[in-house]
């Protein structure tokens, strides 16, 4: 992959996200670590991914399964060593592969030494390096904020006689990202990792970082229904999310990141609106994240009206300077095939591989992983634990990943810590990747495609007009051109090529027997069908 003149790689490259604990393991305990990632680099440089995302393998209790971190620059025991990460660096560069790393900044463990020192006493020099207030004079919590994982968002302790702020878990509190100390303290974790050689980082929870100042109650939300909304929304988080200091802070980790030489990227968790996230760009001359993550496609029904919408929203909000960047699914969000369906699977592979800007791939979704239905009793997931009955647990999409038909499905000699899907025989890496109809046969034909060609990298993007169920829209770099069609709907239909655009030839398409077929300037899409389109000369 030599990528395109006048971009930077995470521009032109393709991230694949792994979640550690799931992808592969080394030793039998039937969790994943650093050597069992190490041992499948060359699948990722098979599949033709430029990117490898690792969600975090710091020091943790493990509350919530590493985002509870008790130290920032070792690696727990569990997932190896520094020397294993150092290995794993190495042999992804080796292969042309990056690495980026996870970076927790709004939180940390309860076991982590800042705050066993903050905790200590009201008058310890890293007191004020957490969110720590009196309690009202009724003795309730400074404010009405709730957690992300239920109830109130502090926790009393009663050995000094005040509440911490934790946006999680009671584990996991809150750093204070006023206090000078604290950012500088981040900004050298940083450093320790990029000083490692890793290419760049995901930021947690990026626009949660840093508070009201003072720590305002959040208005009620008038549309919460209790037992049936997220308890976590009984208020708007309106003091506690997006506060515009936010922007000094990236700005200042940008920085860091531009200490160093080539192209480090950053990289934002930001769920909110299109309008509210491009801000995370930051201005052209003092620029903030490079890829402040768009998750319009993990939050949007699988509807092809409202895609196109959100896709024409989000390309006009878009700085000058802003580079687009999509994601179908994560380890918070239920998996792809789960959500839109299996039979849509492949058109949601190409919608990611051919839409204008940075794709992110979830381990598993090139092989059409759905979500795995987990027991009571063998729940793992705090979210689920503490809001049982609505559907939050993230354990169905961070099952252990699926390489062959040997014991486990191949990713552990052990117990895996989440079961397999009930199909690990057949849905698996070995299995697909002998089968040219498969979804990962679909995934690396894509892959290649899109890598080869700089309209589907870089090129720009123009929606065309389609009914019904259809998606549909053209990628365009230096006179060479690509249709893409997506029927997202289960019936046949119609779509008829503009008279200027000329006939093809389809290159890509989910139903495999249509690849190299002409398409003339009506094209029959059947239920379910996509497909990539390399058009003739334009006649404009």
């Amino acid at each position: 992959m030599t990528g395109v003149q006048g971009h930077a790689w995470w521009q032109w490259g393709i991230v694949y996200q792994i979640y550690p604990r799931s992808f592969q393991d080394s030793n039998g305990d039937g969790v994943g670590d650093l050597r069992g990632i190490t041992r499948r680099l060359d699948y990722l440089q098979w599949l033709g991914v430029t990117a490898i995302w690792i969600s975090p393998v710091y020091p943790s209790p493990m509350a919530d399964f590493g985002y509870d971190v008790s130290d920032h620059v070792d690696v727990h025991p569990l997932f190896g060593t520094l020397a294993d990460f150092d290995e794993l660096a190495a042999e992804a560069h080796k292969r042309g592969l990056k690495v980026i790393l996870d970076f927790v900044p709004n939180h940390t463990s309860e076991e982590h030494p800042w705050f066993v020192e903050s905790r200590s006493s009201r008058g310890n020099p890293k007191r004020d390096w957490y969110v720590w207030r009196d309690a009202k004079d009724d003795g309730s919590p400074p404010n009405n904020w709730v957690s992300h994982f239920g109830g109130i968002a502090w926790a009393w302790d009663e050995a000094t006689g005040q509440y911490y702020l934790h946006s999680f878990l009671r584990e996991q509190p809150d750093l204070n990202w006023r206090n000078p100390a604290v950012v500088d303290a981040m900004m050298d974790v940083l450093r320790f990792w990029l000083d490692l050689g890793v290419d760049g980082f995901r930021v947690d929870v990026m626009w949660e970082t840093i508070k009201d100042d003072e720590l305002r109650d959040n208005p009620l939300n008038p549309a919460y229904k209790p037992g049936v909304t997220n308890p976590y929304f009984e208020v708007l988080p309106l003091y506690n999310h997006d506060r515009p200091e936010i922007h000094d802070i990236v700005r200042r980790m940008r920085g860091v990141l531009e200490e160093y030489e080539g192209d480090r990227v950053l990289i934002g968790e930001i769920y909110l609106p299109v309008d509210r996230l491009v801000a995370y760009y930051g201005p052209e001359e003092m620029p903030g994240a490079h890829l402040p993550f768009n998750f319009q496609l993990v939050l949007l029904p699988w509807d092809a009206r409202r895609i196109e919408t959100a896709v024409a929203s989000y390309e006009a909000a878009l700085p000058r300077h802003g580079w687009p960047n999509w994601v179908l699914g994560n380890h918070d969000r239920p998996r792809i095939a789960t959500k839109a369906g299996p039979e849509q699977a492949g058109n949601a592979a190409i919608l990611l591989l051919t839409l204008r800007g940075t794709p992110t791939v979830y381990y598993g979704d090139e092989i059409g992983l759905e979500d795995v239905p987990i027991p009571p009793y063998m729940v793992q997931d705090p979210v689920e634990k503490n809001v049982p009955g609505l559907g939050l647990g993230r354990d169905p999409e961070r099952t252990p990943m699926q390489w062959d038909a040997s014991a486990n499905a191949g990713f552990t000699t052990g117990t895996p810590w989440l079961p397999l899907s009930e199909d690990w025989r057949s849905r698996n890496v070995a299995s697909e990747g002998d089968d040219g109809k498969s979804m990962l046969s679909l995934y690396r034909r894509l892959i290649a495609l899109r890598q080869s060609e700089p309209a589907l990298m870089v090129g720009s993007y123009e929606a065309i007009g389609a009914d019904a169920d259809m998606l549909a829209y053209v990628r365009e770099h230096e006179g060479k051109r690509f249709l893409v069609v997506l029927n997202l709907g289960e019936e046949p239909a119609q779509f008829r090529i503009p008279e200027h655009a000329g006939g093809g030839r389809i290159v890509i398409c989910t139903t495999v027997e249509r690849e190299g077929d002409d398409a003339p300037g009506a094209l029959e899409v059947r239920g379910n069908e996509g497909m990539v389109v390399e058009m003739e000369v334009s006649r404009r």
